[in-house]
């Protein structure tokens, strides 16, 4: 049992450490040029296609569903059939 908390303990402490295993190459310059560059295209599309769809997806969303919340309200604004 107590073997089993040290080891635990021993892995514990080697897994969270300061260190970093792997070294990421720096890529802040590439992107501070990226996005400084006056090219006509506006700040939240530069990142590319990804940006372009999260962008388009976000708009689509926001139109439908104040289309729908206006359809609801008009739904809501209506007296209900007496039968």
């Amino acid at each position: 049992m107590l073997r089993n908390v040290l080891a635990l303990r021993q892995l514990s402490q080697r897994t969270i450490s300061t260190a970093s295993r792997r070294q990421f190459e720096n890529k802040v310059r590439e992107k501070q040029k990226l996005f400084q560059e006056d090219n006509g295209i506006p700040v939240h599309l530069k990142g590319g296609v990804a940006d372009a769809l999260l962008y388009r997806a976000t708009m689509v969303l926001t139109v439908g569903g104040t289309i729908y919340a206006l359809y609801l309200l008009g739904v809501a604004s209506m007296p209900k059939k007496q039968s």
